[in-house]
């Protein structure tokens, strides 16, 4: 039986464990003063041809020249081969892009962010490509291991208003907290990078270290900094509702339908337009561009609405 010493002692430990609990979920829980704001748009959906073809011609080629996408790539010399994969693949069809590594390399060009944290190096290269944005108003957030179609990305925000608040991606939920998935790709407008950007400023919203107690990964971490500022993960998705953001290889996605819809394996994988797949091999990321860019049937005509044409000066496929 404890002393009432004992007991004392034991209610003052356990009662100091309480308030630091309180006081570490007061802090991580973001204020309340965007919190009753209505959430518009948690479905993000790609137009319709019957919306494109009430476009002017002359609609139709502005929103073709506006919408520019800058890829931002997170890299480590750990995974060159992944890096060189993506380099020669799909970042070729970004209008920019810019790797951004942990640690310099002699093999290949990136920016060093001297920065072995996660959340705090992802966050100078979001700043770094805010600062050197240009004229460009969307921003593709991956790692190598992603496998992008950048046009498709292209035709997702066609009709979208990059001034509003735009965060999307394969939406995901961790307790109350909705997030998008850094692994499947994250796209940010410019209004959503210019306020995480300035939310940076303000350590007790957005630490650059993360909490102490309970450390985050980086994409939790930025959903919680930019929901302080009203943007909140939105899902991306086709005409048809279908994701477009995919968490596995096509290899994985199409073994998954062949399990569950044997009689209609295309129709039950994933969407025509699919914007990204994730954990691809650097041989897997030379097929699907061989597949998506190169292979096409002799004699068959496309007729596609519009055409995303390549970077000026661009090598790509």
């Amino acid at each position: 039986m404890l002393s009432d010493g004992g007991s004392f002692m034991k209610g003052m430990v356990m009662g100091g464990l309480f308030c630091l609990v309180l006081s570490f979920l007061s802090s991580f829980s973001p204020s309340t003063e965007f919190m009753t704001e209505d959430h518009h748009h948690h479905h993000v959906k790609a137009a319709s041809k019957e919306e494109l073809n009430h476009l002017s011609d002359s609609h139709t080629q502005e929103l073709l020249d506006q919408v520019r996408v800058s890829c931002i790539i997170m890299v480590q010399p750990s995974v060159l081969v992944y890096w060189a994969a993506a380099l020669d693949t799909w970042a070729k069809h970004c209008d920019k892009a810019v790797f951004y590594t942990s640690e310099s390399s002699k093999a290949l060009e990136a920016i060093d962010l001297n920065e072995k944290d996660d959340w705090a190096r992802l966050r100078k290269a979001l700043k770094h490509a805010y600062d050197n944005a240009g004229d460009l108003r969307w921003f593709f957030v991956a790692r190598p291991t992603t496998f992008a179609i950048i046009e498709n990305l292209k035709y997702l925000v066609l009709t979208k208003d990059p001034s509003e608040p735009f965060y999307l991606g394969n939406a995901m939920k961790s307790g109350e907290l909705e997030y998008v998935a850094l692994a499947s790709g994250i796209v940010l407008s410019y209004e959503a990078l210019k306020r995480l950007v300035n939310v940076f400023e303000d350590e007790g919203k957005c630490p650059e270290r993360g909490r102490a107690l309970w450390k985050l990964s980086e994409d939790k971490q930025l959903a919680v900094c930019l929901k302080y500022t009203g943007v909140f993960a939105e899902n991306g998705e086709d005409m048809h509702g279908k994701g477009l953001f995919n968490s596995k290889t096509v290899h994985s996605l199409i073994s998954d339908s062949m399990k569950a819809n044997p009689t209609n394996v295309v129709e039950g994988c994933c969407s025509d337009m699919a914007v990204t797949f994730n954990g691809m091999s650097p041989s897997q990321m030379q097929v699907l561009m061989f597949g998506v860019y190169r292979l096409r049937p002799y004699g068959h005509d496309f007729h596609d609405l519009m055409t995303f044409y390549p970077p000026e000066g661009s090598d790509n496929d």
